[in-house]
């Protein structure tokens, strides 16, 4: 993928580290995803998400991009391939989740519900 959106060139974790919890990665991300657009910083991928003029159409352009890019992935058994794309789809779910004032909790509650 030429555009790399991966969330680490934004630093890692909300406190620059890197999470090493995995069960706690998504919560991490999150919350970094929630300190960028607090934040704001100008050398933020993230950030530039929420101040961009096209904002939420952006993200879920980026969604259906990602989506198409994770089932070509999965079509061509590239597990590699399909891993990045899968986290880059959930990565940019999550700045939609947070555009709407919703979190990484709402989305347990409503997968918690399901089973």
């Amino acid at each position: 993928m030429s555009d790399r959106t991966d969330p680490s060139v934004d630093g890692g974790g909300s406190d620059g580290a890197t999470p090493t919890d995995t069960k706690a990665v998504l919560d991490d991300l999150f919350a970094t995803i929630e300190s960028r657009k607090a934040d704001l910083p100008k050398d933020s991928y993230t950030a530039s998400l929420f101040t961009h003029e096209k904002g939420e159409n952006e993200v879920l352009e980026k969604l259906g991009e990602e989506a198409t890019e994770t089932i070509l992935a999965a079509t061509d058994d590239d597990d590699e391939e399909l891993l990045a794309e899968s986290a880059d789809l959930v990565y940019h779910l999550l700045v939609l989740l947070s555009m709407k004032d919703l979190d990484v909790a709402d989305l347990r509650a409503e997968l918690r519900d399901r089973f």
